[in-house]
């Protein structure tokens, strides 16, 4: 048996996350960002006798670990090792049709933040890198070292959100034309001096959107949500659902647009007498606003305190060649 995950991992909103999935026994279920385990243990002890659950996860460490975990549930549980927008192909590969359920759980995992090697964090050093899948890729070094300053202040500003983009790309900028950037304290630390935390008035650290739109823009997040929901909609049965946890906005607003559409059918504009395009709704929404954690949760798992939970339930089938996403 392989290692087993830290004591120190605790799956967000593990049972509402559960409740709102709807596990039934014998069903067949996909956690496409298995990460560590937590939520897949949860799954599969749930859909036993006779379920099955496909998780899928970017990251080989990642793997490794939550195969230890996960290793008593035998040939019920399969890992796969890919991006989730490669859902179907993940479920082709397993000679899979439909299935009664997929959760996302977005975003980057407490094994990837805690770990100083893979360069996520700004309260470690370590070699600037943030791709979950290690073995392929562009790393954040190579980003911040090579980037044209225009493309720098979009990321900064479209994925991090961050309100001095131009100041900060433009100190990357100088900072790199006398010395490559290398390590993640070396960018916290030039960040932190252009943007110094008091004068913003900011509640976190100075280089924290920074890191976010890095690793956004690392591992094409946004993008790879965006083509992995139809995916999951297309694969699930009648009355299966798709759960999401996201834990900042430009996520949680992706999915939540997709559910709104997804859920009302007809895109014909609204001065049209009747209806012409012929779109159904597809799901049923189960979370008018997102779930977020208690308090309790928050003070057990700090990191849980910026987790949104959605949810919808598949109302019909979905015709494949139309799209669902027009």
């Amino acid at each position: 048996m392989g290692p087993m995950p830290e004591p120190r991992h605790r799956p967000v909103l593990l049972h509402r996350t559960i409740e709102l999935i709807g596990c039934r026994p014998g069903g067949t279920y996909v956690d496409a960002t298995v990460g560590l385990g937590g939520h897949a243990e949860a799954l599969a002890e749930r859909i036993a006798p006779g379920g099955r659950l496909i998780g899928i996860d970017r990251d080989a460490d990642a793997l490794r670990q939550s195969r230890g975990r996960l290793a008593r549930f035998g040939n019920a549980v399969a890992l796969v090792q890919g991006n989730f927008d490669r859902l179907a192909a993940a479920l082709d590969e397993q000679g899979i049709d439909v299935v009664d359920g997929v959760l996302f759980d977005l975003g980057v995992s407490s094994m990837q933040l805690d770990e100083a090697r893979r360069g996520f964090s700004y309260q470690r050093s370590g070699r600037l890198d943030m791709r979950m899948d290690a073995s392929r890729g562009p790393t954040a070094r190579e980003l911040v070292n090579q980037a044209p300053l225009k493309e720098l202040e979009r990321i900064l500003r479209d994925y991090g959100e961050e309100p001095a983009w131009r100041r900060v790309a433009r100190t990357i900028v100088r900072t790199r034309e006398q010395r490559e950037i290398v390590t993640t304290d070396e960018l916290a630390g030039l960040i932190e001096r252009a943007v110094p935390r008091a004068p913003q008035g900011r509640k976190v650290h100075p280089a924290a959107r920074t890191f976010q739109a890095l690793r956004i823009a690392v591992n094409d997040e946004l993008g790879a949500i965006e083509r992995a929901l139809p995916q999951a909609l297309e694969r699930l049965r009648p009355g299966g659902r798709i759960v999401t946890l996201a834990y900042h906005s430009l996520e949680d607003r992706i999915v939540k647009e997709a559910f709104r559409r997804w859920a009302k059918g007809c895109t014909c504009p609204p001065e049209f007498p009747v209806c012409c395009c012929g779109k159904l709704a597809s799901v049923r929404v189960l979370t008018k606003k997102p779930i977020g954690p208690d308090a309790a949760e928050v003070a057990a798992n700090p990191r849980a305190r910026s987790a949104r939970l959605r949810a919808c339930e598949k109302i019909q089938p979905v015709e494949t060649g139309r799209g669902i996403d027009q």
